[in-house]
């Protein structure tokens, strides 16, 4: 799939008071450790030691109005804006993420096939909830080309996002792009991710 915009990005775009809203709500709530594949599962002793290989963080998940009707006009407008004119029905809980001191997530799609009724993940939004001062590395990066970057060279191919991005700022893109969350080197990296889905690709 050819695309002209890879994502947007829309700076200090959610108030300080709702990202603060927000975190405080999610650490008053039991965290999980982070799987992947879409779903909360039970881990066996080996699973845990394949899945941080990949993955190292915690999350809780959300599913609260408010939320949604905060962060879904960006969602609608990053969609036409961008030309990417995807359909989509509805939108998955979203999942609020702490990353803390060498926590990471590697190269990954958020693109999923065990969504219910055939549906499949199109947008992805990622919601900086901390301030820049509050947490070193943690980059964010994409790799556009359409294979997995851990099989190949990928060092001429980074994008990198500006790891100080103010807080409130959303990054959009479609959910098959390959990105990755680099380790956290120092303090606490907050974000919500949420994921709006729809029939698949024809």
């Amino acid at each position: 799939m050819m695309l002209s915009n890879y994502y947007l990005i829309f700076k200090s775009a959610l108030t300080n008071k709702f990202c603060d809203e927000i975190v405080k709500y999610s650490l008053s709530q039991k965290d999980n450790i982070a799987t992947t594949g879409g779903y909360e599962k039970k881990l066996s002793k080996q699973d845990l030691k394949k899945l941080k290989t990949v993955r190292d963080s915690n999350v809780v998940w959300l599913n609260e109005n408010w939320i949604y009707k905060e962060i879904h006009p960006f969602l609608i407008e990053a969609n036409k804006k961008a030309g990417w004119n995807y359909n989509w029905d509805y939108s998955e809980s979203c999942q609020f993420t702490k990353y803390k001191i060498g926590q990471y997530y590697t190269w990954h799609t958020d693109t999923i096939t065990n969504v219910p009724n055939g549906k499949i993940r199109k947008i992805s939004m990622s919601c900086v909830l901390s301030d820049s001062n509050e947490y070193e590395g943690g980059e964010f990066e994409f790799d556009f080309r359409n294979y997995n970057p851990n099989m190949r060279d990928e060092h001429k191919h980074v994008h990198r996002i500006n790891n100080k991005l103010p807080k409130g700022s959303i990054i959009v893109f479609p959910s098959f792009i390959w990105h990755r969350v680099k380790p956290v080197t120092s303090g606490t990296r907050y974000s919500l991710v949420s994921w709006h889905v729809g029939d698949p690709f024809k």
